[in-house]
């Protein structure tokens, strides 16, 4: 971590902190003059059932983003214990760049200094040489104190300037915070194409129309997905989020629009005022590919033929696949990734049982397919799972296997059933064309096969203590659940007495 020197509006809010409370910090953002952006991220990340998944803090989400882009430099305005988390985590994940810091206190908040030091922070960092893009994050408390980045100037020496602000209170989850800034730099990208000549790709303009993707994926995937769609004539785009600055030009100057994740909404937005068509889902499994290239086919007003080519070219390699490494089991599948819908769908056609799918994304237009194709098959589909929705799922299915968070991965390994982490052991491998319907089958039933371990390894556990009793002890702990209770009614009392008194 790095602490970029200290870079006008004064905030409007005062004591404002990371303990106040989602509705304070709403009410004091929105108060500082950042109730548009709260307004536009209701919009595109709406809530519910629940209010947010318990995640990590979704700034993690934008921070990846640009820590993974060529030539862009990111700062981070925020509380301390945040900034730290934040960039061990960034680096615990394997980025290998610089995280800026700009730090403050409670006077440099509230006079306005902080924006003063984040302005003279950007200035001194803005080296065309070094530099294509500055991105500056703020955090939940800049955010409600209504530190406003977008007074920034918007390039400098000709290096651009991003400010968004990505507060826990206004974006659910690290998985819509990579579209908060993919947006963000669409949206630029596509003001400056509008204006004029942009750079060309590295590699030079594609000669074929081109899909762009939205959503991070395994790398091979999008090499696959582009074999699927040279017999249509079609090109693989660039995915989204980039890598580089050059490929948002690509990526709007594209023929279709893939949403292979369905929650880009922001980044949906801007390409679409490009002009460029939306479609939903993937191609996984056989049934996916197909209903994909069709869709893919006409929004590009390819010929039946050559669509015909293109399904003839690569189902059957699919189907063999699929054939060839069966999956039996039931299995309840959660993650926040936000490919959960298509590794049920690859599941359940490689023969699996599949009762359960929570995302802690939210449901959307473009995930409608893919959520009917489930439901038709039997499967329960829950957008903005909770933790406990996941869990109850696990008592309810008693599956073979429990793909999911790590929360979950321990719950159901303490009840004697195999899990597998969704991020590290299913999202971080390939899912498309035939490559993913061979890729889960060894994992998968490897897992599943496991059952006898756990069998053996509760009956040589049990009567370890557990609760209270856990761990080792010369005399087993004394459970006191009265001391529980009577702290229970002092804090009623407490509460009680706090009450405003009514008219």
């Amino acid at each position: 971590m790095n602490e970029t020197p200290s870079l006008s509006a004064p905030p409007a809010t005062d004591g404002v902190g990371c303990h106040s409370g989602k509705e304070a910090l709403r009410a004091a953002a929105a108060a500082a003059g950042a109730g548009e952006t709260l307004a536009r991220y209701a919009a595109d990340y709406p809530i519910g059932p629940h209010d947010q998944p318990q995640s990590m803090c979704p700034a993690f989400g934008s921070l990846r983003v640009g820590l993974r882009m060529r030539r862009t430099a990111t700062i981070l305005s925020g509380s301390a214990c945040c900034v730290y988390g934040l960039t061990f985590t960034s680096h615990f994940y394997g980025a290998r760049r610089t995280v800026g810091y700009v730090p403050f206190n409670s006077e440099s908040l509230v006079t306005g200094k902080l924006f003063e030091d984040i302005r003279e922070a950007v200035h001194q960092l803005a080296q065309p040489d070094l530099y294509d893009t500055i991105v500056i994050t703020n955090l939940c408390v800049p955010s409600a104190s209504g530190v406003p980045l977008r007074l920034l100037p918007k390039e400098i020496n000709g290096v651009r300037i991003i400010g968004i602000d990505v507060p826990g209170f206004g974006v659910p989850t690290h998985a819509e915070a990579k579209d908060v800034l993919a947006g963000a730099m669409l949206s630029y990208a596509r003001q400056e194409a509008e204006a004029g000549p942009v750079a060309a790709p590295r590699a030079g303009k594609s000669q074929l129309p081109t899909v762009t993707m939205l959503g991070e994926m395994f790398p091979v995937d999008p090499i696959t997905i582009g074999r699927m769609l040279a017999p249509l004539g079609l090109a693989a785009g660039p995915t989204v989020p980039t890598r580089e600055w050059r490929e948002l030009y690509s990526a709007l100057d594209c023929a279709v629009t893939a949403a292979i994740h369905p929650f880009y909404t922001a980044s949906i937005r801007e390409l679409t005022a490009a002009g460029r068509p939306i479609i939903g889902s993937g191609p996984v499994g056989l049934s996916g590919t197909e209903t994909w290239l069709e869709a893919i086919g006409q929004a590009c007003g390819i010929s039946r033929d050559r669509i015909d080519a293109g399904k003839n070219a690569i189902l059957p390699a699919i189907k063999g696949a699929l054939a060839g490494s069966p999956i039996r089991g039931r299995i309840t599948l959660s993650g926040y990734e936000g490919s959960e819908l298509l590794v049920a769908r690859l599941l359940i056609e490689s023969g699996a049982d599949v009762r359960y799918v929570g995302t802690a994304c939210p449901r959307t237009p473009w995930s409608e397919t893919d959520r009917e194709w489930l439901a038709a098959h039997g499967v329960k589909v829950v957008y903005r799972a909770s933790l406990e929705s996941d869990l109850a799922a696990l008592q309810e299915f008693k599956p073979d296997l429990a793909i999911g968070t790590t929360p979950v991965v321990q719950a159901a390994k303490q009840a004697a059933t195999p899990a597998l982490y969704f991020t590290n052991l299913i999202s971080a491998r390939p899912l498309m064309g035939p490559a993913g319907a061979g890729s889960l089958a060894q994992v998968v039933n490897t897992a599943i096969a496991g059952q006898q371990r756990f069998e053996e390894m509760r009956a040589f556990f049990n009567g370890v203590g557990v609760g209270h009793a856990a761990g080792v002890w010369e005399e087993v702990p004394r459970d006191r659940p009265e001391f529980r209770a009577q702290q229970l009614v002092q804090i009623q009392k407490k509460q009680r007495s706090e009450e405003p008194i009514g008219c």
